[in-house]
């Protein structure tokens, strides 16, 4: 994930990206080179938590983590940043394109960004720098603090004609101006009443001119959102995006209004204004990217574009969570995608275009939508498992949560996904994380099985309409079941998560892995790998049902993590070889449904594997580097063709 971006004021191909080292590209973002720390020092990258986030691990280190950089403005080989730890931070220079970097001065605060002041001279240079508590002006005579008025969201800054900088900060009280360089400061109003603040943003060299998002706003006996724009630096505001229950005529969205409603995204989470057009600035929320070319008469989504009139194509900014790829078998050109945050996607048109596909599907379950299920015999017949809770089975979603409070449930469609209608009676609300369908049951009386996180497994043998609970055997107090499987002679698995993220191991937090030979009326425990307590995901051989393919989420232990990777059974589950240990957070592993002989697997740490030998040996698949994976998707109909689908930028 990328911190910051600095670009060089020279050089329009240079830039700067901090995520995790501090990158530079000087072909326009083709290519990248590590800057801080150097190659020869980097000695390793600590990956073991539950996201595989990357710590690199560096000797000597003598910056730490860099938190807001700068390049002067007259010479592009002198570089600045803020670098330190949780509990100190300081100023350093490189004069030398960050060869060597020197230790300019101590800092009071952490910065969350840096400005180079242009009318200072190279000989004396002046950076500001802004905290959450102070607005810091460094120079060659050491640090001078100007206190802010109050704990400051977000800081932006620019400088004008006149000869201080403007600086404009957000806050839970409002907005404060300081046209003197943090000197004095005045509070800025919006129109109405009750707003609330968020992203503020100026244009560099046009400072009068602002954007700040706000909501709450009362005005005229309604409730707004949006974004105001000052062009006389605080002095009045006008509410350039205004929307309450309906759409502005002035925003044009893309389908995410259309679908959910101008709310849904929220007000921008972030804003820029380009230095040097205050008419040109952008805005992203919880879905949306936004761009205003015209000061702000007008606002256009960037993210998506429209189809031949037939649906959405992502311009590669829609940022969500995906589980899995889906493909009718009766219409070769209608795809599904389930999805965190928007639900069910649908194409009717190979993949081209997308449209929305949870009508009927109850408000408090269309957050995300896990898993579809079709019936192979019948033409537009097909389950969904939907839940308002995303992005499980992470622990940020059951940390402070009971699962027993996640709504969702199944839902049923008889018109190939275009209307569904709920279908869980007996099924109390869960967050429904997988469905499988049994292909020997009577199409009359489909047999079906579901996952409920927190609740245990669900099953079902009239087509999905009543639901019993089916936990016998199953040890685990509300069992995170998350997967489940079906064998060629009929054996069911299920896995259930791990409920620990602290390393441990052998106790009440392991996940499991169940077995039940008698459709799911009693369940036997599968032992584990050992060392391994975060099973993911499981595949069976659908020629070999002895032969079993286990994802295994790593511990939170050693520097890469412990217990993770792939394993393989070859007697069902009684023994375990791990067969791809250099990745440890595996999310799941899936079988080539024209030849057994090929697998996947993908998981968080950039890369996506294959085999072509029943999984004895695995080669990573070029060209995917994208850090969080979930699962491999091959195209039934292309078998040079595979999906992956990803937690976040899918």
């Amino acid at each position: 994930m990328v911190d910051f971006f600095v670009f060089d004021p020279k050089d329009p191909k240079t830039m700067y990206a901090h995520a995790t080292a501090l990158w530079r590209s000087t072909d326009g973002g083709e290519s990248w080179d590590v800057v801080y720390p150097s190659a020869a020092s980097i000695k390793g990258v600590r990956m073991n938590s539950d996201h595989s986030d990357e710590i690199i691990l560096a000797d000597p280190d003598p910056l730490g983590t860099i938190a807001a950089m700068a390049i002067d403005s007259t010479d592009s080989n002198v570089l600045y940043v803020s670098a330190g730890n949780k509990e100190s931070s300081a100023l350093f220079v490189s004069r030398d394109y960050g060869k060597s970097w020197q230790k300019q001065a101590d800092l009071p605060e952490r910065p969350q960004a840096m400005w180079v002041d242009p009318s200072s001279t190279p000989e004396k240079r002046a950076l500001f720098l802004a905290g959450q508590k102070a607005i810091m002006v460094a120079s060659s005579s050491g640090v001078h603090s100007l206190p802010l008025p109050t704990a400051a969201n977000e800081v932006s800054l620019g400088f004008g004609s006149e000869a201080q900088s403007t600086i404009y900060a957000s806050s839970e009280q409002g907005i404060s101006i300081s046209t003197d360089g943090g000197a004095h400061w005045h509070n800025s109003n919006l129109p109405g009443a009750g707003s609330k603040v968020r992203a503020i943003a100026t244009s560099m060299r046009h400072p009068e001119i602002a954007y700040v998002s706000y909501d709450h706003l009362k005005l005229d006996g309604k409730t707004w959102i949006g974004v105001a724009k000052t062009s006389n630096s605080g002095g009045e505001w006008k509410l350039v995006w205004k929307e309450d229950q309906s759409a502005a005529k002035n925003v044009h969205d893309a389908w995410i209004t259309e679908r959910f409603g101008p709310g849904w995204g929220e007000n921008p989470l972030a804003m820029t204004v380009a230095e040097q057009d205050a008419d040109l600035a952008y805005g992203t929320d919880l879905g949306r990217t936004m761009r205003t070319s015209d000061g702000g008469a007008t606002w256009t989504a960037l993210y998506s574009r429209k189809v031949d009139e037939a649906g959405w194509t992502s311009r590669g900014l829609d940022v969500t969570t995906s589980y899995g790829v889906h493909f009718d078998p009766f219409e070769s050109k209608r795809m599904f995608i389930t999805y965190t945050d928007i639900g069910l996607f649908r194409s009717e048109d190979g993949g081209e275009s997308w449209m929305s596909s949870t009508a009927g599907v109850p408000r408090d379950w269309m957050n995300t939508t896990y898993w579809v299920v079709f019936d192979p015999k019948v033409r537009g017949r097909m389950w969904s498992v939907n839940s308002y809770t995303h992005d499980l089975p992470r622990p940020k979603m059951w940390r402070h949560n009971s699962p027993l409070n996640f709504k969702g449930g199944v839902c049923r469609s008889e018109d190939g996904g275009k209307h569904w209608t709920r279908s869980n009676v007996g099924m109390a609300e869960t967050g429904a994380t997988h469905i499988l369908l049994d292909p020997t049951s009577p199409v009359d009386a489909r047999v079906l099985y579901a996952a409920g996180f927190g609740r245990g497994v669900y099953k079902s043998s009239d087509g999905g309409r009543h639901w019993s609970l089916k936990n016998e055997g199953i040890t685990q107090k509300e069992p995170f079941a998350w997967r489940l499987a079906r064998s060629s002679n009929g054996a069911l698995y299920v896995v259930i998560a791990r409920r620990s993220e602290d390393g441990s191991l052998g106790n009440s937090g392991d996940g499991a892995l169940y077995k039940s030979t008698d459709g799911a009326e009693h369940w036997q425990a599968v032992a584990l790998p050992e060392g391994t307590n975060a099973p993911n995901g499981l595949a069976v051989d659908p020629e070999s049902p002895e032969r079993l393919y286990l994802a295994a989420w790593a511990r939170a232990s050693g520097e890469h993590g412990d217990g993770g990777g792939i394993f393989l059974s070859e007697d069902g589950g009684k023994n375990w070889k791990q067969v791809l240990e250099k990745d440890r957070h595996i999310y799941d592993v899936t079988i080539d449904p024209a030849d057994p002989k090929v697998l996947y697997a993908t998981g968080f740490e950039s890369s996506a594997w294959r085999s072509i030998d029943r999984g004895l040996s695995w080669t990573r698949i070029p060209g995917f580097t994208f850090k969080w994976g979930h699962r491999v998707i091959p195209d039934p109909q292309d078998h040079n063709k595979v999906y992956i689908t990803t937690f976040g930028g899918s």
